[in-house]
């Protein structure tokens, strides 16, 4: 298997791991433990196994990057885990899933208006269309969603934007850094910023009471929604563009549906209005995605 072949296999395995994540988290909160003590174990635990392996693996970091370093760790994880946490507890997976499928346009917009980038007329209508099914989505919750509210959508839109401006601005330091170094920082500054956050929370669980299933769930939050996806992610885009794995994240509405549709029964809740807010979303993604023609001289 060569490494672009890897890679693909890896960007995969991410949002494979991530539409199970809309149910795996959505089952344990709040019962066991609430959204903010579960981020604080999610981004803390995770910093923890990113530190510990790059004891084995060090590289030296310039000072000249340590204020984007910043800004993708409050951008990547702080914000990033807080609003998809509180959303998700406040709406329904295939909600959350759907939402963030708008993440890519998010990253055209902010990469023409701060790189640079040519945005055409085709991308330009895929991001109204995108944001138009977002909205309706948005403006809908709480009608059918099985479960869903406006402000838990609202959050998770909020997450979307939040990962939008990660991806543009962690850009630069994955080609001057590893991506276990730049994780690792970027997970030290989520701590910090998310302990005031969650410590109640976590303090407030019955750590010595949890049921097996519940603990393996965290487990696997913690280890392979968080550590071991986010690593897969950083080290696939070094082998393929980030356009390429941008488009991974649109198979999580369907991932989160199969999960979804195998682990809670009966808890899809779609009806024709979020039907027509997801195709005005998958519309404006493949038109932000497809080749246009070059012009005629």
């Amino acid at each position: 298997m060569n490494r672009r072949t890897s890679a693909l296999a890896a960007l995969f395995l991410v949002n494979l791991l991530y539409g199970l994540n809309y149910v795996v988290a959505k089952g344990l909160m709040p019962r066991v433990i609430d959204p903010s003590g579960f981020i604080l174990l999610r981004v803390c635990g995770a910093g923890v196994l990113f530190w510990s392996v790059r004891i084995f693996r060090p590289e030296r970091v310039a000072w000249s990057d340590a204020k984007r370093l910043v800004l993708c760790g409050i951008s990547g994880v702080a914000v990033n885990q807080l609003m998809f946490f509180h959303g998700l507890a406040r709406t329904s997976p295939v909600h959350a899933s759907i939402i963030m499928v708008a993440t890519p346009i998010l990253v055209l917009v902010l990469s023409g208006l701060l790189i640079g980038e040519r945005i055409t007329r085709g991308k330009a209508m895929g991001v109204m269309s995108g944001a138009a099914g977002a909205l309706i989505l948005v403006l809908s919750g709480g009608q059918g969603g099985g479960g869903a509210s406006l402000l838990g959508d609202f959050f998770i839109l909020v997450n979307a934007s939040s990962y939008a401006v990660f991806l543009v601005m962690v850009k630069p330091l994955m080609s001057k850094y590893s991506a276990l170094t730049v994780m690792s920082w970027c997970f030290l500054v989520g701590s910090i910023l998310v302990v005031p956050f969650g410590w109640q929370g976590a303090a407030e669980v019955d750590w010595t009471g949890l049921a097996a299933a519940d603990a393996w769930g965290l487990a696997f939050v913690v280890v392979m929604v968080t550590f071991a996806a986010y690593l897969m992610n950083t080290w696939a885009l070094r082998a393929v563009q980030p356009s390429l794995a941008g488009t991974f994240i649109y198979l999580q509405p369907v991932l989160a549906i199969g999960a979804a549709w195998f682990l809670l029964p009966g808890s899809l809740g779609l009806g024709w209005l979020q039907a027509l807010a997801a195709g005005a979303v998958f519309a404006g993604v493949w038109l932000v995605g497809r080749k246009e023609a070059p012009r005629a001289a």
